[in-house]
């Protein structure tokens, strides 16, 4: 039998797994690694942590398979959306630590952009507008504030793409990592938008030359690495892409109007539309599959699974230290507390903003909130609250898509575990919610499209891998009081947005 690697480098981890054509996952291995946040709102990373990374999962889970080399037929790698990108030189060497998407450092810049370029020329070009969130903000950044480094820097690679070459020795990007790089990237055309390159002082040599489907063999792994990985020499490489698309290509979306959210330590939920969508502030770039003619229109919250975990580094301990020490789950603990508290949290409300927020909030000043406190309150009040705000999170992205997303929402990702967490989603949006039966993640969509890219799978055959869970219905009256809480979750922000922003310069 064949089978085939998936490998998503992820924010906080890199997970390898290896499965046979019928999709069933034989080995796996996760690598965890932290991010680098010099400064409040800084967040990047040195890239040999991703490479070393990878490499330890890939060789890990070849290893616990116990798979013959000569069996494994192809990986496809995906990535976080690495913002800026991996600054490199002339002889491929990091200049310094990449820009990831969380980075918020680049206001000044995204100013400038709107006041130089304007929004309404990047619609037209880029199908989206500015905002530190986006790679060219940053690059600008780097520009603006390091020019001896600015004056080292050959070429940007995202960090799925400069795993590629350290294992291939080729140069390549898919299409979805450079759309969601934005201001530099014509949607239309989907190549590099000299014009607005020129505008903004970016020369079209810093961007990778080829650019291709995520299906597409970029190249075979070298003799150095094939031996290191414990694989055979030339084994193909497929580009992959970034890794919340790919985790809806997990969840066999290979059609447009389907709307999933990927959530893990951020949240990504997105229309798969052959049309451009005049969403509310939306990020729109190249889908994985059938890139010139299928489009991810996505917002998101910066802080998802990322918000739940500080919450139990900072205030459940003992429930950690019982799962340290082999006891149960902490989130599992949390949960089986968290269901007996009613809906709304006995009147907790939380702004989820912890890393600002991208789309469609756009605000790098927004910031984290527990509002509604009273001595009455206990940590799973305040527990509960996390979760709804994430769903409300979710809620806004839905109506800020302007269209129609279909009569139920797709959710992959960690937060799959949890069955209170998954009945809060769908009492919140009022939609009903459908999960994978098992879990899917992006190294899953990876897998497709390494059967795909490889030929050793087709569509059909992959069609057969999904299998989704049981509907989970949205109750009615949670609905409408979670509708109540909502209106006030909104209103609670616009009151403090600009005192959100008065703190931000206190700050400084």
């Amino acid at each position: 039998m064949d089978y085939l690697l998936g490998s998503d480098i992820g924010t906080s981890g890199t997970k390898t797994i290896l499965v046979d054509t019928k999709g069933n996952i034989i080995a796996q291995d996760l690598q965890e690694y932290d991010v680098l946040t010099p400064k409040p709102l800084w967040a990047e990373q040195w890239p040999d942590v991703w490479v070393n990374a990878l490499k330890e999962s890939i060789k890990k889970t070849v290893k616990k398979s116990q798979i013959a080399a000569c069996n494994i037929k192809g990986i496809a790698i995906s990535g976080l959306y690495g913002g800026s990108g991996i600054p490199l030189d002339k002889n491929m060497n990091p200049v310094r630590p990449c820009l990831i998407w969380m980075d918020r450092r680049a206001q000044e810049e995204t100013d400038w952009v709107l006041k130089k370029i304007g929004s309404k020329k990047l619609l037209e070009i880029t199908h989206n507008s500015a905002d530190p969130y986006y790679g060219y903000t940053k690059i600008l950044w780097i520009k603006n504030h390091e020019p001896e480094n600015w004056k080292k820097i050959e070429l940007f690679l995202s960090p799925k793409d400069y795993a590629i070459y350290k294992m291939t020795n080729k140069v390549a990007t898919d299409f979805s990592s450079a759309g969601n790089i934005g201001g530099i990237f014509d949607m239309n055309t989907h190549t590099w938008s000299k014009e607005l390159m020129d505008l903004m002082g970016i020369p079209l040599s810093m961007m990778p030359e080829t650019i291709v489907e995520s299906t597409d063999i970029v190249g075979g792994l070298t003799k150095e690495a094939a031996a290191e990985l414990g694989l055979e020499e030339g084994m193909p490489v497929c580009a992959g892409g970034i890794d919340c698309g790919a985790a809806n290509i997990g969840l066999g979306i290979f059609e447009q109007g389907c709307f999933a959210a990927a959530i893990g330590t951020s949240m990504c939920a997105a229309l798969i539309s052959s049309k451009q969508i005049d969403g509310n502030g939306l990020i729109i770039w190249p889908y994985l599959y059938n890139a010139k003619q299928f489009s991810y229109c996505f917002g998101g919250a910066a802080t998802a699974g990322a918000l739940i975990k500080w919450f139990r580094n900072t205030f459940a301990e003992w429930e950690f230290s019982q799962e340290k020490n082999g006891g149960v789950n902490a989130y599992k603990i949390l949960d089986d507390q968290a269901a007996s508290i009613p809906v709304g949290s006995n009147g907790i409300i939380v702004l989820p903003y912890f890393m600002g927020e991208r789309s469609p909030v756009w605000n790098s000043d927004a910031k984290g909130v527990i509002f509604g406190l009273s001595l009455t309150h206990t940590k799973i009040d305040i527990y509960r609250a996390f979760l709804e705000a994430v769903a409300y999170s979710l809620r806004n992205v839905i109506e800020s898509m302007n269209t129609d997303i279909g009569k139920r929402i797709l959710i992959a990702g960690g937060v799959t575990k949890s069955k209170l967490w998954r009945q809060i989603f769908a009492d919140v949006t009022g939609f009903p919610v459908v999960c994978p039966l098992s879990d899917v993640e992006a190294n899953m969509g990876d897998a497709m499209l390494a059967g795909l890219g490889t030929g050793i799978l087709n569509y059909e055959d992959i069609k057969k891998w999904q299998i989704l869970d049981k509907e989970i219905l949205p109750n009615q009256k949670a609905h409408e009081v979670y509708t109540k809480y909502y209106e006030l979750y909104q209103s609670i922000y616009n009151n403090l947005k600009s005192d959100m922003e008065r703190i931000s310069h206190l700050e400084t």
